[in-house]
């Protein structure tokens, strides 16, 4: 982490990763919108079982990293949900439903 010597400098490094941040959840939902093309229901596009995955393995990273575990599950649930039903719009737009 950069030791930042003003305010200034802070907000700096606070817009370049806010940048990759809006960068990186773009990629994870185009990922996501290729994933419904390998997808059969909308059962498996709601698949509890992995988002129960991808829920606790966040939580532990951000234990690990020392940040709320509750602000990442909370970013996190409302990023997974708003991408599940792109996913399903995504699996209908392809007639496969």
């Amino acid at each position: 982490m950069k030791k930042c010597n003003s305010l200034q400098e802070v907000r700096e490094q606070i817009d370049i990763l806010d940048d990759k941040i809006v960068e990186l959840i773009s990629q994870r939902s185009h990922l996501i919108r290729q994933a419904a093309t390998f997808k059969n229901s909308i059962e498996e596009v709601k698949e509890e079982d992995r988002i129960d995955f991808i829920m606790q393995k966040v939580r532990k990273k951000a234990i690990e990293l020392d940040v709320s575990a509750n602000m990442i599950s909370d970013l996190f649930r409302i990023m997974i949900d708003e991408m599940v039903e792109t996913e399903i719009s995504e699996f209908r737009n392809a007639g496969t439903f």
